[in-house]
């Protein structure tokens, strides 16, 4: 068994304040045992404007935001998953959303960039929101090789669309992360029901770290952090503020469930990365 941790942040303008909270919520997973962490959506920055980022953005490989990760990672000797920082993007007036996965030495072993970007009106159009304005979407899915599964990177909007994780399948997925900053009307309506549904349809663990509050940009986020075993039982969840949700998982019992109920093997249409 693996104990992993779901951590959820209130991400405010500031990068260091946010990375002080970041390092004392790690901290507290790890006095609990966590040996997997995965921090939320935007965790170094939530800006009062969306150009914000823009001014935080690194370069692959080397930064602040990069190092701290790196740091933390190789002194609680742990594998630790970035919800998303601002990376440099193949144009200059917008960045990547990049969620990285460093192991217990602090190398990053994996990157996703996220793909869809919400472009959307919510609340009956009260609320606008139009990432592509400032992110430039990724075009590959990740699934990366750890020693206690293979883990399958995606990040909030894309939990709206199934066919991303299908195509996981493909690789061997046994956990799916989803760090996100759901707003609060979405993630109310949804956020629990599409978490649960993509662990129960590929019989997979789900960690779904959110932010949880009012921010600088007086956005509000939903929270609700959770883990999810594969059967879509809630094993963890943390509603509102700062804190943690850590659970244990078990790849022997998802193998045994996967055989007993071997519903993927039943899929009879193909499901192609586009």
């Amino acid at each position: 068994m693996t104990r992993i941790a779901a951590i959820q942040m209130v991400s405010a303008g500031n990068v260091g304040a946010n990375l002080k909270s970041a390092s004392d919520l790690i901290r507290q997973a790890v006095a609990d045992h966590a040996e997997f962490l995965v921090l939320p959506e935007n965790f170094p920055l939530m800006g009062q404007h969306e150009q914000d980022k823009l001014a935080v953005m690194e370069p692959f490989g080397h930064g602040p935001i990069q190092d701290f990760l790196s740091n933390q990672a190789q002194q609680h000797r742990i594998w630790l998953m970035g919800g998303t920082i601002p990376m440099q993007a193949s144009v200059p007036d917008k960045i990547r959303a990049a969620s990285l996965l460093y192991n217990p030495q602090g190398k990053c072993v994996a990157r996703y960039d996220k793909i869809h970007l919400f472009d959307a009106s919510v609340n009956g159009g009260n609320e606008t929101y139009n990432e592509s304005t400032t992110i430039e979407a990724g075009n590959e899915i990740t699934v990366a090789e750890t020693p206690f599964g293979n883990i399958g990177m995606s990040v909030c909007y894309d939990l709206r669309f199934p066919e991303i994780y299908r195509n996981m399948l493909n690789l061997e997925v046994n956990i799916i992360t989803v760090p996100s900053a759901f707003t609060t009307t979405t993630g109310k309506a949804h956020w629990e029901t599409l978490l649960r549904a993509r662990a129960v349809e590929n019989l997979c663990y789900v960690i779904a770290p959110n932010q949880g509050g009012r921010h600088i940009n007086d956005r509000e986020t939903w929270g609700h952090s959770m883990i999810i075993n594969p059967w879509g039982d809630i094993l963890a969840v943390v509603e509102q503020g700062e804190g943690v949700a850590c659970a244990d998982i078990d790849l022997e019992q998802l193998k045994t469930l996967r055989n007993n109920f071997p519903a993927l093997k039943h899929r009879t249409l193909d499901y192609h990365k586009t």
